[in-house]
């Protein structure tokens, strides 16, 4: 199926030439069909020549209804032009012109109606110079009379071949209906219409709504009358949905799929047209899609605006749109959305900065260029912007700028570097600390840029194995001094501060495998179990906790937690009795025989 909106102005013959294409009439409304004018939305169908359904998406002409126009041709690829041949190009000719020039439509044919009433050449020949610097380029004319048919074989023919140019929708993206008809049928509740751009829709598919994110499962579907359970991109649509009902949804909200799009209150775009940006007016309304929205608009640059959104809209990269003043009744300019997820901008300058940042920006949706201006950005938030991610992320679903992702390697080691010369007695920085001073959203990141070098220990990132301050080695140095002749005479809690150990001191000593603690004020040098091993295998075994102290020239105080970490390490065996047996190593354990 192919999707063709009409434009062109009031009373030149659109609807009529619908209907004589599809041999149904689009003005739906009796209040339409008693004033012979075009209100609102009207569809029709047919089947081309060559086999190909087009749908027909009919706008009103007249200027008071250009936002009812907006919302029909918003979401269509192509556009049939209307140009009556007895009066030729008309001023909602050009409005309607200024409208599908902002919305960025290629494709497009000029009908030039009422040949039966005057020469159409003059009236082909202006409309054709007029269309010909918009973005339709030059476009095909068939003059053609509904009235009498002539010329109606011609337009089906080169109907066709515009259909044949159409782009495909892309049936495998998420689904994005913007809403432009919602009623009610009894029996089966809310129908909502639109045009499927991308994606595919199917019978029990669940979507949420762009207005209030409430979810929403397609009960029925209708393509062009008919009942379906698929639909695929590009149709027009009509989508019998259950738990909404018509005071909560209408035309401008959209059916979405589920954490494919961000709401957006707030993006950047850039400006075509004649009007620059610093000569927009403040306040305006945007149509995007079939939604028509009060925006503040604020300068950035040359042709780049910040608009503020009263309510969030599911806008991504590339999105077109049109800016317009209602109270003039005029298109002030086009819109290309380059950012619809932008950030905050709070210091002096930073609008002029942000407009440098955009400044190569087209609105097409580029990994690379994406990771430069966000620098860091979860894989999901740039997926649902529109953006084909090929990127292995760096940690969890995080992807990073591979020049950002480098400089943050390199800051976090001297941030190392310098916290260990502030605090020598630490192991090293606190993740937290690290995170904080680089300014990451999560401490994963921080952790994912520890490399060699560096290395994690304990929710900490220290440079490697460092020598140990100053202070404690000389307090270590002095504690092997103290204990040369008697290893097992661990110092008293006052000795040891007098030897220089601190709280800190013998802490990092600890950390570094300088001193063992075998308790609270019970410090031996790393060797003494191998010491222990020695001396307590040559006692009579098994053996006690008195004969052990005697043996190694101490006191309980420092004999039992000793012997614990001894029990710990496999150097003594812990008997029933309470006593301990210590084999030198190479020499069996003897056989005992229970008493």
């Amino acid at each position: 199926m192919r999707v063709i909106a009409t434009a062109g102005h009031v009373d030149h013959g659109k609807s009529t030439l619908i209907h004589a294409l599809t041999g149904s009439h689009p003005d739906r409304l009796a209040e339409e069909r008693r004033r012979g004018l075009t209100i609102d939305l009207g569809f029709a169908w047919t089947d081309l020549p060559s086999g190909e359904r087009l749908a027909f998406v009919d706008v009103p002409g007249h200027e008071r209804f250009v936002p009812t126009m907006l919302a029909g041709v918003g979401p269509v690829p192509a556009v049939l032009f209307v140009v009556a041949a007895d009066e030729g190009w008309k001023p909602q000719s050009a409005e309607h012109l200024a409208a599908v020039d902002a919305l960025g439509v290629r494709h497009g044919l000029l009908a030039v109606t009422r040949c039966d009433l005057a020469d159409p050449r003059p009236a082909t020949a202006q409309a054709q110079d007029r269309i010909w610097s918009s973005t339709l380029g030059g476009v095909e004319a068939v003059a053609v009379s509904a009235r009498t048919g002539a010329g109606l074989a011609d337009l089906r023919a080169a109907l066709g071949r515009l259909a044949a140019r159409l782009p495909d929708g892309d049936a495998d993206s998420p689904v994005r209906l913007w809403i432009d008809r919602s009623f009610t049928v009894r029996g089966s509740g809310l129908v909502v219409t639109g045009t499927l751009g991308a994606g595919r829709l199917r019978r029990g598919d669940v979507l949420v709504t762009a207005k209030t994110g409430r979810t929403v499962r397609v009960r029925a579907l209708q393509a062009l009358g008919e009942e379906t359970d698929l639909v695929r991109a590009t149709a027009r649509v009509a989508v019998n949905v259950r738990d909404l009902d018509k005071e909560s949804t209408g035309r401008g909200d959209a059916l979405l799929t589920p954490d494919s799009f961000l709401p957006c209150l707030r993006c950047d775009v850039r400006v075509h047209g004649g009007t620059p940006a610093a000569a927009l007016p403040r306040t305006a309304v945007a149509h995007i899609g079939s939604a028509a929205v009060p925006v503040r608009v604020r300068p950035l640059g040359t042709d780049v605006v910040r608009l503020t959104l009263p309510a969030p809209l599911p806008l991504r990269i590339g999105d077109r749109a049109v800016l317009r003043d209602p109270g003039l009744r005029r298109v002030l300019a086009g819109l290309t959305v380059l950012d619809p997820q932008p950030p905050e901008l709070r210091l002096r300058g930073s609008a002029a900065r942000r407009a440098a940042e955009l400044g190569d920006a087209r609105g097409t949706p580029g990994e690379a260029a994406e990771l430069r201006r966000r620098l860091l950005v979860r894989r999901g938030e740039l997926t649902a912007m529109g953006v084909a991610v090929h990127t292995t992320p760096v940690a969890g679903d995080w992807l990073a700028d591979p020049a950002h992702w480098a400089a943050l390697s390199a800051r976090l080691a001297e941030l190392v570097t310098a916290y260990r010369s502030e605090r020598p007695t630490e192991e090293g920085m606190p993740v937290e600390a690290a995170r904080h001073r680089l300014g990451l959203p999560a401490a994963s990141l921080v952790e994912a840029l520890v490399t060699p070098p560096l290395r994690m220990s304990r929710g900490r990132v220290t440079a490697g194995p460092a020598a140990l301050p100053a202070a404690v080695a000389d307090a270590v140095h002095r504690l092997t001094t103290e204990l040369a002749r008697r290893p097992f005479a661990a110092p008293h809690a006052q000795q040891l501060t007098e030897l220089g150990f601190g709280r800190r001191e013998l802490a990092t000593a600890v950390r570094h495998g300088a001193v063992l603690r075998l308790a609270e004020h019970v410090v031996l040098l790393p060797d003494a179990p191998r010491l222990a091993a020695e001396r307590l295998s040559e006692l009579d075994q098994p053996f006690t906790v008195g004969t052990a102290s005697r043996a190694l020239d101490t006191t309980r105080r420092v004999t039992v937690p000793l012997l614990e970490h001894c029990d710990g390490q496999g150097i003594t065996q812990l008997l029933p009795d309470k006593r301990r047996r210590c084999e030198r190593p190479g020499r069996p354990a003897p056989v005992t025989t229970p008493s």
